[in-house]
């Protein structure tokens, strides 16, 4: 089992891969703890955060896109941007900022059509991607899993084959296996040389099916995870997902993840212990959802050390305590030594 970070230890280089909204969530926690240039590192520091984020959404205003101008889809790119953004508040907002209307602009984000104008310009996403973060002067680096144009497909229980994220994701049949078309994806080189370098590698909080596996579906990315060094810790989701998710446990999460990438993958498990109020419980089953069974047994039985903490935020919606869930990360987990 790797060591326990020391509560005065040296900074870390972690890598966080994910997508949709649990990935840009995490990222502000973390982003509080990167050491700044020319001063003291702090207590609880780290040296370099990248993200890794996944590019098979095909729905909303990425998903137009995708299809109009044959650009990755820059929607989740764009929420890790502006999470990473060193002036959230000012140039955050416009990249967050959704027409209303007009014409061919309604429904999109402006994020997006600058990160689709980059690309088109450049010819290169990920070039993109760097100059947005150079225009939002992020702190950390963020670079989608690929630079292919690739499309997520699900195998249900039943044997029929579903294509594309957002088809996968209102589909209520059981999921038996999710892929990567083409099935041969190639990594960015910057995603691999990160991965190698890592001290801490984050995987979740977000969607099992459709944010965590197309990451690790890329070919090398869980190979270079499984021979890792570092401290590979798996961030549980609060509640399961109707549909993709129903009745899953934390184990249940991990060993979906072991079975696609044929790795054992993980150190440590990140579980929350805090109670869902009633209030939101309500609504939450009123959707299919529930609490995500912490499973510590199983958990156990898979060589995972679990640690629970209060990493649950509640503000009309569930969500994770990202400054709660980074503070224990940087404490209590970190690479062998």
């Amino acid at each position: 089992m790797r060591k326990l970070l020391e509560r005065r230890s040296p900074p870390v280089r972690v890598v966080a891969l994910g997508g949709g909204t649990g990935l840009s969530t995490i990222l502000r926690g973390l982003k509080a703890h990167l050491a700044e240039r020319g001063r003291h590192p702090r207590r609880l520091a780290i040296s370099d955060l990248t993200a890794v984020v996944t590019v098979t959404d095909d729905g909303g205003s990425s998903g137009r896109l995708r299809r109009e101008y044959k650009v990755l889809p820059p929607g989740d790119i764009r929420n890790c941007l502006v999470a990473l953004s060193k002036d959230e508040h000012l140039l955050g907002k416009l990249f967050q900022y959704r027409f209303p209307s007009g014409r061919g602009l309604s429904g999109h984000s402006f994020g997006n059509l600058f990160l689709t104008a980059l690309t088109n310009s450049t010819g290169d996403f990920p070039k993109a991607v760097q100059v947005s973060a150079e225009v939002l002067a992020i702190r950390g680096r963020i670079f989608p899993s690929t630079a292919q144009n690739v499309t997520l497909e699900a195998v249900l229980e039943d044997g029929r084959v579903i294509a594309g994220e957002t088809n996968i994701s209102r589909s209520r049949k059981r999921i038996a296996q999710v892929r990567l078309v083409p099935r041969r994806v190639r990594p960015l080189p910057e995603v691999l040389a990160a991965l190698r370098e890592a001290d801490l590698i984050l995987i979740g909080p977000g969607s099992l099916y459709t944010s965590l596996l197309p990451n690790l579906l890329v070919e090398e990315v869980a190979e270079v995870i499984a021979h890792s060094k570092a401290t590979r810790v798996y961030i549980a989701n609060l509640m399961t997902q109707p549909g993709e998710t129903e009745h899953y446990s934390v184990a249940d999460h991990v060993r979906t993840i072991y079975d696609h990438t044929r790795r054992r993958l993980f150190d440590v498990a990140m579980v929350n212990r805090s109670a869902v109020s009633p209030q939101l419980l309500r609504r939450y089953r009123a959707e299919g959802a529930e609490p995500v069974d912490p499973s510590p047994e199983a958990l156990a039985r898979l060589g995972i050390r679990y640690v629970l903490g209060d990493f649950l935020r509640q503000d009309g919606v569930v969500r994770h305590d990202a400054a709660r869930l980074s503070e224990v990360l940087l404490t209590e987990v970190t690479r062998r030594r």
